[in-house]
């Protein structure tokens, strides 16, 4: 079982002077999820080697026992500081591909053509996808082979507008990502700000915020052991 997480490269919060990256807890949770169930995992990033970090997820109020655990893990952090070129990942080394959030992704990979790529490839190889948070995001440029977007029609969910608002970035963001997939057909649910929600449509599975990245880690593990077919 072998899984690929796709980390973002940018580290600019918009023009605010501030940093951002990946959010620790999307990277942790599912991490361990995935390789305490004998997942061999592989990270990549757009520009290869360390992706940054956003700091704030690294603050005592958003630390949890598996990002403390992240954090003490040598192999862990000698993996992620090593991060392979997304431009020379091929998703048939794959079973599946798990994307964390952070608000860097909605900078770099929500407008790669290497992540696009990979994302249609996975698609029509019929592996399971999971993105949490800001990653859906990356989803809005992805499209089916008629040239449509590959979210219309299919039940998603991510980091809400009233959570955007609730962190005050709502006007830095390139784009709020549930207007955008809304506006794009997807079928857009959601739970309470911070609530833990995961939708499952057939290989695509999504989660709404950091709280969810655990459930969707566990939704997509759930998707490797079904039978072929089932």
């Amino acid at each position: 079982m072998k899984v690929l997480m796709v980390l973002t490269s940018h580290d600019r919060l918009g023009d605010t002077g501030r940093k951002t990256g990946f959010w620790l807890e999307e990277l942790a949770a599912p991490y361990y999820v995935l390789k305490d169930a004998g997942a061999e995992i592989t990270l990549a990033s757009p520009e290869g080697g360390r992706p940054p970090l956003d700091p704030k997820s690294d603050e005592p109020d958003f630390q949890t026992d598996l990002t403390r655990r992240f954090k003490a893990d040598e192999a862990a952090n000698a993996q992620l500081a090593q991060t392979l070129r997304l431009d020379g990942v091929d998703q048939k080394d794959f079973d599946a591909v798990f994307y964390p959030g952070g608000h860097g992704p909605m900078w770099d990979l929500a407008e790669d053509p290497n992540s696009i790529a990979l994302i249609e490839s996975v698609v029509a190889a019929g592996k399971p996808l999971a993105l949490v948070c800001h990653a859906p995001g990356v989803l809005h440029r992805v499209t089916n082979p008629d040239g449509t977007p590959f979210v219309r029609g299919r039940s998603v969910t991510g980091f809400t507008n009233s959570e955007e608002a609730a962190v005050g970035l709502a006007e830095v963001v390139p784009f709020l990502l549930e207007d955008k997939l809304v506006g794009l057909g997807a079928v857009f649910s959601k739970v309470k700000d911070w609530g833990v929600h995961t939708v499952v449509d057939g290989q695509l599975i999504t989660g709404q915020n950091p709280a969810s990245s655990a459930e969707a880690a566990q939704a997509l593990l759930a998707a490797l052991r079904r039978p072929t077919g089932g």
